[in-house]
């Protein structure tokens, strides 16, 4: 690869890195309810451009703004350089540059709307969803750019896939994370207190009753999608590693995708269950939406190795490149 790619692969992966920085310090922004610290102004912030003697949570609002007002400036740097990569580089990173201004939309709405702070309200459960769905769109097109610039044709084992079980891996997540933005929401609206004296399934049965907020009844559903989830992921990459063979050169990449799979599941699996169990303190919640951005990332690279063989003839798939070749 030229030293100029290579660079190039290098800064896309420290821009995907400060995404997920920006994203976690946006959930801090709500576990700190500090979502309205501007006030309903944007993009200024209580009217200033730079907000004047800022409180605590004026400062934290105005920091997140700035740190993703960050992330557009690197996108369109991104997006010239990646020009002379190769053009589905270039189309991938115009791809998130579009992401970026709906998240930056998205954003907008919740502070002119005020489905921020304290807010309780079924538009702010329905506009996070969709800031989450956009927020993972944008994440999984940044890494297509870092992924693909990364390197020319690869050989690809020959493996029985279809594109219709990729989907259902991709939407499982989606699903799986929209939900634990809901019950994060509820979470920090309506803290509970740890269940470290086995009093969990008292505390799990009181949230379902009918006299609880819709955000309280709610919580139990990703619990429960998220178990559901870790099972398919957890099948369908050990029915792929089964296809692998150990000896060819072209299994070793998709092996350790293949693994740490499993291995980023089952250590998430053991946050969601420990997270309940402390009434899902702030630590704790970041360091669980940081493992799904992990997760996430890794399904979504290797889908990109393994789409382009799904449909494609047995006798053919082992000389389908992985990436795109770099653009003359």
């Amino acid at each position: 690869m030229p030293s100029s790619n290579r660079l190039f692969s290098r800064f896309a992966w420290l821009f995907v890195a400060y995404l997920v920085a920006v994203i976690l310090f946006g959930a801090w922004v709500r576990i700190a309810g500090a979502g309205a610290g501007c006030g309903n102004h944007w993009p200024m912030c209580n009217g200033d451009v730079i907000p004047q003697a800022p409180e605590t949570k004026t400062i934290i609002e105005f920091t997140h703004r700035v740190t993703s007002g960050l992330c557009g400036l690197l996108v369109l740097v991104l997006a010239v350089w990646a020009r002379r990569v190769s053009r589905p580089v270039f189309y991938a990173s115009l791809a998130t540059l579009f992401f970026i201004l709906i998240e930056s939309f998205i954003g907008a709405v919740l502070v002119k709307k005020e489905l921020v702070a304290g807010d309780t309200s079924v538009s702010r459960a329905i506009v996070i969803s969709l800031h989450l769905v956009n927020t993972m769109l944008l994440l999984a097109a940044a890494s297509t750019v870092a992924w693909w610039s990364g390197g020319g044709p690869r050989a690809i084992p020959r493996l029985r896939v279809s594109r219709g079980l990729l989907a259902g891996v991709v939407a499982v997540l989606m699903l799986t994370s929209i939900t634990g933005a809901v019950t994060a929401l509820g979470d920090t609206l309506f803290p509970k207190q740890p269940a470290l004296d086995g009093s969990l399934i008292a505390s799990l049965r009181g949230d379902v009753t009918m006299g609880q907020h819709f955000l309280v009844r709610l919580r139990i559903l990703h619990p429960l999608v998220a178990v559901v989830a870790a099972m398919i992921v957890m099948a369908v990459s050990l029915g792929l590693r089964r296809q692998l063979r150990k000896d060819a050169p072209e299994s070793r990449r998709l092996e350790i995708l293949l693994k740490s799979w499993q291995h980023t599941v089952l250590f998430q699996l053991v946050l969601g269950v420990v997270n309940i169990m402390l009434a899902a303190p702030g630590w704790m919640q970041i360091l669980h939406l940081f493992t799904a951005q992990v997760l996430w990332v890794v399904v979504w690279v290797t889908i990109l190795d393994l789409w382009p063989i799904a449909s494609a003839p047995a006798v053919d798939r082992a000389a389908i490149p992985l990436r795109p070749t770099r653009a003359e």
